[in-house]
């Protein structure tokens, strides 16, 4: 089966289309998640291959429908979240004997494609559209959704997952070799630039509004907090212990002003979902939770990156976009659940959105507030990557059980009640694609 990345018209990057046509059409029912582990040990049965085939059943489980009833799957291709396979580099015997592989050798290692996963999931004997949503889950989410509300397919698995193979962290690709050739010899000549870009962007943050780094430390402890509630996370399952004010604020720098807490872990895993329609969704074991919007936003900067009003413009046009399509307003959004892997570039979501009325400069003032799960502006209840480590979907995972009434510890009861609404997305402020969910049309 050949399988194509999703074309441009699957996304809503504009303002002004009004309310999304499939609305009212999309829902979540199932999630699975996989084991977490800080890097593939080399074993078939850790390989990200595996665990993409365990979050699929689990998700399948979770929905309580049988698999011949899947008829289509979105996936994200790309799994590499640090370092990459080498060319050239024997695959390993037994992982090659334990799974049906494909033409490209790596599928199952550090690439995925839905020809290896049909291989080697046989039960899904139905599966009539398969296509990518590359780079991320909350790409991967939208073309699932726009997928089910054209009619393309019925009832569809969503799926991404990451891998951490042994290397340096983003030392994969272009970053590997001796030197960087094309555009990237001036945007990214030391690897990753996310520290330095979101410290730089920090710090005219700061002399812009006022405040200081230490008033990042609630949001961090909190999101750790609410991680080690997860307990499909890395921290949760690893590494349980709690992080205090005072070990974040004394915590060595990466890029000054971001310290070691500020930067999420990479990890394997994967994580799945089940789509389906509200009219198939009753026969299933899970309450719906409904698709009231999908968006898109890439960034567009005169430089080689987005200055202080760029970012803010981007924020805003996303906030402006999802509420839109969805018909609803910031006084309406009752959870927040967008990306974090940096944590110094989370109040640009906050404050795009303007959720719980935060406008632009208030921010690390409202982190001051009670932002805990148990309080009246609960943020980030996920924990993100900063609390349960690099993946880009808890965010998707709690927004959806929040709304079906079975995040556990983590569940969140407003003083009207459970939660109605949530937004997820990301990566990025700068561009990135983003959901927003509710218990209702």
């Amino acid at each position: 089966m050949t399988t194509q990345n999703a074309p441009v018209s699957m996304y809503r990057r504009d303002e002004g289309l009004g309310i999304w046509e499939g609305r009212g059409k999309v829902v979540a029912v199932g999630v699975g998640h996989s084991p977490t582990e800080r890097r593939w040990d080399q074993s078939p049965e850790t390989s990200i291959g595996a665990y993409m085939i365990i979050a699929l059943r689990n998700a399948i489980s979770d929905a309580g429908v049988s698999p011949d009833q899947i008829d289509g799957l979105v996936i994200d291709p790309v799994t590499t979240t640090g370092a990459m396979w080498p060319a050239g580099r024997p695959i390993p015997e037994s992982f090659a004997q334990a799974f049906h592989m494909t033409d490209n050798p790596i599928d199952g290692i550090s690439a995925m494609s839905s020809d290896w996963l049909l291989k080697n999931i046989p039960e899904l004997t139905n599966v009539k559209f398969t296509m990518y949503g590359p780079g991320c889950m909350s790409n991967t989410i939208c073309v699932a959704a726009q997928a089910v509300a054209s009619g393309l397919t019925e009832t569809c698995l969503v799926l991404k997952g990451w891998d951490n193979l042994e290397g340096r962290y983003g030392q994969g690709g272009a970053n590997a070799e001796d030197t960087i050739s094309g555009g990237q010899k001036f945007t990214n000549p030391w690897g990753p630039t996310g520290p330095f870009q979101y410290s730089w962007l920090f710090n005219k943050y700061t002399e812009k509004y006022g405040g200081s780094h230490d008033l990042m430390a609630n949001f961090v402890v909190n999101s750790k907090r609410n991680g080690l509630l997860f307990p499909e996370g890395f921290w949760a399952q690893h590494r349980p212990e709690a992080l205090t004010s005072e070990d974040y604020i004394a915590s060595r720098w990466i890029a000054k002003p971001a310290n070691l807490y500020d930067c999420d872990i990479p990890i394997t895993v994967a994580a799945a979902y089940l789509f389906t329609t509200p009219e198939r969704a009753k026969d299933m074991k899970q309450k719906p939770v409904y698709i009231l919007n999908h968006a898109t936003t890439r960034p567009r900067n005169r430089g080689m990156i987005q200055t202080l009003d760029e970012v803010e413009g981007s924020v805003d046009s996303t906030g402006r976009k999802l509420y839109e399509g969805s018909g609803l307003t910031s006084s309406s959004l009752d959870i927040e659940n967008m990306y974090d892997g940096y944590t110094l570039f989370h109040q640009y979501f906050l404050e795009g959105l303007q959720y719980r009325g935060v406008k632009h400069g208030e921010a690390l003032d409202f982190y001051q507030t009670d932002i805990s799960i148990e309080g009246p502006n609960p943020v980030s209840p996920s924990g993100g990557n900063t609390g349960s480590g690099r993946t880009r979907f808890w965010m998707h995972s709690d927004s959806i059980q929040q709304l079906q009434g079975r995040a556990g510890a983590r569940q969140v009861h407003l003083k009207n009640g459970r939660p109605e609404t949530a937004v997820s997305g990301g990566p990025l402020p700068t561009g990135g694609d983003f959901t927003m969910w509710g218990t209702s049309v």
